[in-house]
Formats: C-alpha cells, structure tokens, sequence
C-alpha cells in the first residue's frame, strides 16, 4: 500500500475543488487532489449552456470555459493530482482511496477539503407510482447523453421539476429535436432562477403547469405514457384532474442532495436542515482539521458562490495548519424570519478573517425586504433586495468594519424583514 503524505488534501475536482487546491497552493501548502474521474472540471464539463461566471468574471461563460480558467492554473501550480481515484473512508483524518494505476493508497494529510458536490435526486425519492420502464432520467443524465455521449434518450420527453437544469434541458432537448410536451412543477413556484424560466421555456413556448405532478408512469420495457395531475395547497392529488400524456421520456429535475457519504464516515455533524456538514465561519467540521466547501456543504444557485465558499475553505484549513486553529467553543448563527437554510451556521467572532459571508435560501417569496443581521437588538449589518425566492440565493457579507461591531459571546439571528 502506497503512503502518500501531504499537508491538505481536496476530494473532488469540480468547482469546489479546484477552487480550494489552487488557493491553498497560492497559500504556500502542498495540496493533493483526489477525484474519481479521470477529467478534472465535475459536472462543469457537462454544462455547455452560457451562465456561468458571471458574478466572479463579470461573463457569460459556458460551464466547460469557467472550469478551464482553473484548470489552466492548476496545471501550472505545484497541485498534485491522484485522478481515476476513489477515496472509501476517512478516519482520524487518514484518507483511504483506491486507483487502477496506484491500487490502494493512504494519504495522510494535515487537513482536508471536502469537495464532493451534490447528486439529483432519483424517481424512488419522489413517490411516483407504477411499472419501471426504461426512459425515466435525471436530467443530469440526459445532459451528459446528449452534451457528452452525442444520444438523443427519447422523442416526446415530459419534465417533472423546474430545477434549473431541468429548464436548460428543456431548452436543450427543444433545439436537438426533442419534443418537450411540458414542465411540471409539484409547487406553486418555479424551483429554478427566474432568468431560466424566460430563457428556456418561454422563449421556446415550452409550457409550465406549476402546482402540478407526475403520479404514475406506463410502461413495460419502455416508457409509453404518464399520468400527471393537479394538487391543492398541501400537495394533495386532486382527483378528477388526472391527464394521460403518451412520452417515452420523463426527466426529473426534482432537487439535489449534498454527496455526504464520506463526511458521515469521517465523523462530521450533518445539519437536518441543508443536509450538508455544520460548519463554522472558516467552513471547518465539528471535526477539527475537516473542511467542506460547494454543494457538499449547501446546494448554491451560482457556480460563482461554490468557488467563493471553496477558497474560503482552503484559507481556514491554511490557518490551521498554521496553528491559528480556534479555541473557544463557536456561538450559533440563527436561521430566523423566512430563512429556510443557512450557511455558516456558526462563528467565533475572533477567528473570523478579513470578512464573512453568509449564504441563505427563504421559505417563501416576498418582495421590497431588508436582509438582516441582528445581534440581540442591535443591528449589525442589514442590505435591501428587491424581491427574495426560495430557488434563488441571499447573500450578505460583512467587512472588517462591520466585523468590529459583533459582541464575542452572543448569538446572531439572520432575518427577511418586510
């Protein structure tokens, strides 16, 4: 068994990954990076739509030209790479990885990164009733077929979610010749950025039927049919609004799901509420010398945030190693007024850096509202926005000024205030 020792250690090569190694080796630390693909970039390699950067690089990228922008300097940094490699556990921060060129390794490193992004959510995970014919997809699945294969999976598709990525592969399917009979949204909202909603269906008469459902699906070897139907206010079949729509293709674009597998196994406290690790305001564990960083921590709207949170990541486990690593216990951050997750969700107000960011998602839509951070009465930073949606994300970041007016020993409260 190969020993590789090395002072952080990045699992994953997507946006997040990429991000965290390239920071920390700026930082001066030698970083390995483990991913289990044999390309680096994630999901980014799948994404050809435009988009992408345009928060950090001011343009309209499409996912393949943002990662390479950090593939670039990667390959000319002193980063490590162990790619085609599968990491099985972490314990006592001793990872344990597999490859077919290497066979097993143990890397030891002083901190980690966890980079490990998010995976859809599956047909089992939605209730949806009947037989199990071939032509039920994610829509990540579909993407990678047709951006990457070069396969087009059906002729008739029906869309059950209005995740982001199901709107682009609506738009996507429409222009490869695919017939998109519509998008249906179990919610009275649209679970995807609003921009999408004009650029992906409206703009190709592509139909939305929000408050709306897949129940059952036909078919034996291959899928001939769905029944869709209405629901009430508390997502209740309505009965007599059931319609029969012949497809041989139902991509489900229902939500995503941090991949934590690994954190679990390396001990890390999972929030019930973002499904990722809690993390204090430097993005570490509750494991001293774990890091997570992206949609392994909390699936973020923008690719720009995944990037932002990673390197953040990477300047804490910098400080770390650098013996900077806090002593006291951390204060909550609560998650108060049409706040639904939130990130971090603990700080300690003398081991924050030069400033912090907050990263929030609401429970419900509202429009003219201040984004609030309160320490007891007083106010410490509050910011207006326009109009908050559950599918899109809140930020608020706080400069060192702002930083100076928190009391070390009292909770924060975030809040949506009308």
């Amino acid at each position: 068994m190969k020993v590789i020792e090395t002072d952080i250690a990045v699992i994953g090569a997507g946006p997040a990954g990429l991000a965290a190694a390239l920071e920390a080796s700026r930082l001066g630390k030698q970083v390995t990076l483990i991913e289990r693909s044999d390309d680096l970039g994630g999901i980014l390699q799948q994404c050809i739509h435009d988009g992408f950067g345009l928060v950090r690089f001011k343009k309209q990228l499409s996912g393949p030209q943002y990662a390479e922008r950090f593939i670039e300097k990667l390959k000319a940094s002193d980063v490590s790479l162990l790619l085609d490699t599968t990491v099985l556990s972490i314990e006592n921060k001793v990872i344990r990885a597999v490859s077919p060129r290497e066979g097993v390794l143990e890397i030891r490193p002083g901190a980690i990164v966890l980079a490990m992004g998010c995976r859809e959510r599956t047909r089992s995970q939605v209730e949806i009733y009947g037989t199990r014919p071939s032509g039920v997809m994610t829509a990540g699945t579909v993407q990678r077929y047709i951006n990457l294969e070069g396969y087009l999976p059906g002729r008739r598709a029906v869309i059950l979610g209005s995740g982001d990525i199901g709107m682009i592969m609506a738009r996507r399917m429409h222009l490869e010749g695919i017939e998109v009979l519509g998008v249906y949204e179990l919610m009275p909202e649209v679970g995807g950025l609003a921009r999408n909603v004009y650029q992906c269906l409206i703009d190709y008469d592509i139909p939305l039927h929000l408050s709306t459902t897949v129940r059952e699906v036909f078919g034996k070897e291959r899928l001939e049919g769905v029944r869709v139907v209405k629901v009430d206010k508390n997502r209740r079949p309505i009965e007599g609004t059931e319609e029969d729509i012949a497809c041989d293709l139902l991509v489900l674009s229902v939500g995503l799901i941090p991949e934590n597998e690994l954190s679990r196994k390396a001990g890390v406290l999972i929030s019930p509420v973002t499904q990722g690790p809690v993390l204090d305001e430097s993005m570490m564990t509750s494991v001293p010398g774990i890091f997570a960083a992206g949609n392994v921590s909390i699936v973020f709207d923008l690719v720009d945030y995944v990037s932002d949170s990673a390197e953040a990541a990477a300047r804490g486990a910098v400080r770390y190693l650098d013996g900077q690593a806090p002593s006291a216990e951390p204060l909550d951050v609560i998650a108060g007024e049409n706040v639904a997750s939130l990130l971090p969700t603990q700080y300690r107000v003398d081991y924050v850096g030069d400033e912090l960011s907050f990263y929030l998602r609401v429970r419900k839509m509202e429009s003219n509202v201040r984004v609030t951070l309160r320490q007891g009465k007083r106010v410490i930073k509050s910011k207006k926005q326009l109009v908050v949606r559950p599918a899109e994300m809140v930020t608020l970041t706080l400069s060192r000024e702002d930083l100076t007016l928190i009391e070390p020993d009292t909770p924060l409260e975030i809040h949506i205030e009308t």
